[in-house]
């Protein structure tokens, strides 16, 4: 082992970009937060404070795997694409696409884990079902009533 206790196997880079991805979230959900204005501020703020949390208890989650399987948790962060688009329809899409990418991380760790760790594919086939409601809520708040959706799991 290295003397900073970092196993890198392929799971555990799997588990610290989703750690990444989901501190991303975090950070992204807090700003969109700060800059809604406009007479439905108040729930869409809450709902968006709800999902940084979110990322949080899932980062945590991912955290606490990685140390489990005696790896260290990465202190780097996702990407963070500021746009300076603060439309809340450009801030649905934005959190679309970056759930998406969540979304692939944890398929992919899915792929790796499948037929060799019980615990580790629960938890990815958990996170999967969790991201895929996440995305089909945020594709209703795009769609207008009738449109078919664009978001199908």
């Amino acid at each position: 082992m290295a003397a900073d206790h970092d196993i890198s196997t392929p799971v555990t880079k799997a588990l610290n970009t989703i750690l990444e991805l989901e501190l991303a979230g975090v950070v992204r959900y807090t700003h969109y937060a700060l800059m809604v204005f406009g007479y439905n501020r108040i729930p869409i703020v809450s709902w968006l404070r709800s999902q940084a949390a979110e990322s949080l208890t899932h980062a945590d989650k991912a955290g606490e795997l990685i140390t489990h399987l005696g790896a260290h948790p990465s202190l780097s962060i996702g990407p963070l694409l500021e746009t300076h688009n603060h439309d809340i329809g450009d801030i649905l899409r934005e959190s679309l696409a970056h759930e998406t990418v969540s979304l692939n991380a944890y398929k992919a760790l899915l792929k790796l884990v499948e037929g060799d760790s019980v615990m580790l594919e629960e938890y990815a086939r958990e996170m999967i079902y969790q991201e895929e409601l996440h995305l089909g809520e945020v594709d209703k708040m795009l769609r207008k009533p009738g449109e078919i959706a664009k978001f199908q799991g």
